[in-house]
């Protein structure tokens, strides 16, 4: 069951669509490092991101460099921007409430409490809380192998 989720994110390739999901770390981290929480100022009622770790991997043969883990509020009725990771994957999973995320060409995925879905780097994609009256709360957690591009790039729509 909770597969389910990551099964419809898993091999399917998918087009650049849309974009507004988790304005995730990557603006954070590549415009200010030492913030570690962002109100996103674009959206007026955007989501709000708390990075809780940033660090460089050991012993992976460089493989993967770094992996950063975020937390990620979202107000009732909010949505980040559609973006995209240059070379960085995305694992998102929802602590609390529930989360639509949507990939550009690949449709869009009810997220609940407990699941959780993997977006493959350099996809297009985005996450909003439809909910009127109830918060959500993503753990977001990127790894990535190219620490010399951006974490995040906002699409233009």
């Amino acid at each position: 069951m909770k597969d389910r989720a990551a099964d419809k994110f898993k091999g399917k390739k998918m087009k650049i669509v849309r974009r507004e999901l988790l304005y995730l770390a990557g603006v954070a981290a590549a415009a200010l490092p030492s913030m570690s929480t962002i109100a996103w100022a674009q959206t007026p009622a955007g989501p709000k991101l708390t990075q809780i770790l940033r660090k460089d991997l050991e012993n992976q043969g460089q493989v993967v460099q770094e992996t950063i883990v975020s937390v990620v509020d979202f107000a009732p009725g909010t949505a980040a921007p559609w973006h995209m990771h240059p070379g960085a994957q995305e694992l998102l999973h929802v602590i609390e409430g529930s989360l639509v995320v949507e990939i550009e060409g690949g449709g869009a995925t009810l997220l609940k409490a407990g699941e959780a879905g993997i977006i493959p780097a350099d996809l297009v994609h985005l996450a909003r809380n439809e909910t009127a009256g109830v918060s959500a709360k993503a753990l977001v957690v990127h790894s990535r192998a190219a620490k010399d591009k951006p974490l995040i790039v906002v699409a233009k729509k």
